[in-house]
């Protein structure tokens, strides 16, 4: 059993963690490299994360990213991945192509279904003979409860301030001169 005291804000309840030194360093570490923060808010990240993937079962419905790097040369790839994002239908949300140098490329592809359709597909592109790697990140698409809400959720009213607008552009050398 774990001791824990309630606080007052947020009902976040306190609670003691033992880890070892080496541990303890490496996840500072990790953390100074997302820019830092605070150690309760990254275990909350990482635990909300961890429930979030173990509790979608097969009817679940999910949204997904599937990032998958490739060489483009390989024979008949762009066309096998193409295909398998056409026989899927309405699971394909977005496709975004990016050419990273002379033969590699970056896809990410969005997918929205239930989780067992969606995690096969995206088994399916990263398995694909040509990617030289790939990730899925998988969440569900059901509102957040009370009891899971990310601190950071957006609230009903929330809107975000209006883009700057873009800087001028340059002028060229003598534009405007009267002759």
């Amino acid at each position: 059993m774990v001791a824990a005291t309630k606080t007052a804000r947020d009902g976040l309840v306190r609670i003691g963690v033992a880890i070892e030194k080496r541990l303890l360093a490496r996840f500072d570490a990790w953390l100074a490299t997302r820019g830092g923060g605070n150690r309760s808010e990254a275990l909350r990240d990482l635990v909300r994360d961890r429930l979030i993937a173990t509790e979608l079962d097969a009817e679940a419905d999910v949204v997904a990213s599937v990032s998958i790097v490739y060489d483009h040369h390989q024979r008949a790839l762009n066309q096998r991945l193409t295909e398998l994002q056409h026989l899927a239908g309405d699971r394909v949300v977005s496709t975004l192509h990016v050419h990273l140098e002379h033969d590699r490329c970056l896809e990410v592809i969005v997918l929205r279904g239930r989780a067992g359709e969606v995690r096969t597909l995206a088994d399916r592109l990263v398995g694909e003979k040509g990617v030289l790697h790939g990730g899925v990140f998988v969440t569900r698409r059901e509102p957040w409860t009370d009891d899971d809400a990310p601190a950071h959720a957006h609230a009903p009213a929330h809107a975000h301030a209006p883009a700057p607008a873009p800087a001028p552009a340059p002028r060229r050398p003598g534009a405007g001169k009267r002759r």
